[in-house]
């Protein structure tokens, strides 16, 4: 029971590092602790077409819905229409996330990794230039020996605390989120949904993707140092104010980082991906596209350095470089944005959205958007200046 690489967590980012190390000649297994990958599901799903199309061949049957760009509601009901290339990474499609985090994990398998479910990591103990993982499965404890470990398991990440890894999360780097498979409400089904104000939900927003035949997503998001009650309260408020007379029929709930770039994602024989590395985008929670990258980056960087012959946290630094120059900087601005904007009263958010209703947004650019803001609300966002322009 030995391998080059065990990767913990079967999902897009723990997948896509199985692939890419076994595509590469290394021998992997892949584990995940639930008996179904991609069950539950802790994720409004959405993904921009672009990051999506970099790493896998589109396939109808794992595509719920597709949607032109995001309409944005200010506390006051002003509305804003923003196009599918400003809306972020997880405007484009709505994922079936049961379907396509399988046919990830069958890709992995496809290159020649190996995948086994029901399978707990309890334990890490590293040796001069190896690791040993502590399993669980059914019952039966065991041990597998590998080169590195990739930890893709999620939020509560017990691979980056036994790396000595720095994750922590204060109360104001989390996000405590709900979620509710509707079916039988009225909304526009060409575009994903944002409600933002502090009544509604504090320190985060209400979202809603559409999931194909009446049905989407509905939750929310709340920020706990903010919130003043549970966010399955605020999200029964707003379901029974705006879709009253739909139908709930699964429930999800979870957590998701917004803490922003973190220092390093790297030990001796250990890299982090996806939520585990606080990946996910501190202003919308979304983290599909960000684990994908992580996952193809932790996969390159572990073939190189195996074939090395040194997986010292000094050599696993390539990983680091890799990623924050893909998007740890857009973590980095999202996270000084997203301080500003928890910030602001329900009476700023409508100033600023009256800025925005008034702009042709299909005719500028993000940078473009957010210089006229500056440039209209001095006082609130000048210093943001900086970071966007």
């Amino acid at each position: 029971m030995n391998y080059d690489v065990v990767v913990i967590g079967a999902g897009p980012g723990g997948s896509l590092a199985a692939k890419t190390c076994a595509e590469r000649g290394l021998s992997v297994l892949l584990v995940e602790k639930r008996q179904e990958i991609g069950a539950p599901v802790r994720c409004a799903e959405g993904i921009g077409k672009k990051d999506l199309q970099k790493f896998v061949e589109v396939d109808k049957k794992f595509i719920a819905a597709e949607v032109v760009g995001a309409k944005i509601y200010a506390p006051d009901g002003t509305e804003i229409t923003l196009t599918e290339e400003m809306a972020g990474n997880e405007v484009g499609y709505v994922l079936e996330r049961k379907i396509f985090d399988r046919h990830l994990a069958r890709l992995a398998a496809k290159a020649g990794a190996d995948v086994i479910v029901k399978t707990t990591a309890i334990g890490m103990e590293r040796t001069k230039d190896s690791v040993k993982v502590k399993l669980r499965r059914m019952g039966e404890e065991f041990e597998v020996g590998c080169k590195i470990v990739i930890g893709a398991d999620g939020v509560e990440s017990r691979v980056g605390k036994w790396a000595g890894i720095d994750t922590t999360l204060k109360l104001n780097e989390i996000e405590s989120c709900v979620q509710y498979l509707m079916t039988g409400i009225d909304f526009d089904p060409e575009y994903c949904h944002f409600w933002f104000g502090s009544n509604i939900a504090p320190g985060g927003y209400v979202w809603l993707f559409p999931k194909g035949n009446n049905s989407a997503n509905v939750g929310i998001g709340v920020m706990p140092s903010l919130a003043k009650r549970s966010p399955k309260e605020y999200l029964d408020e707003f379901v029974e104010r705006n879709y009253s007379n739909g139908k709930i029929v699964e429930v999800v709930a979870g957590a998701v980082p917004v803490k922003g770039e973190i220092e390093t994602a790297v030990a001796d024989n250990v890299m982090l991906v996806g939520d585990a590395a606080r990946h996910a985008d501190p202003i919308t929670g979304g983290g599909i596209a960000n684990a994908m990258k992580a996952g193809y980056y932790a996969g390159i960087v572990a073939a190189e350095a195996i074939q090395k012959g040194d997986c010292s946290a000094k050599t696993l630094r390539r990983y680091d470089e890799l990623w924050k120059n893909d998007f740890g900087k857009d973590l980095a601005r999202k996270r000084k944005l997203q301080q500003k904007l928890i910030k602001m009263d329900d009476e700023t958010l409508n100033k600023i959205m009256h800025t925005l209703a008034n702009c042709k947004l299909e005719e500028i650019s993000v940078k473009a958007m957010i210089k006229e803001l500056i440039k209209r609300h001095p006082k609130l966002l000048w210093d943001l200046k900086d970071l966007f322009l």
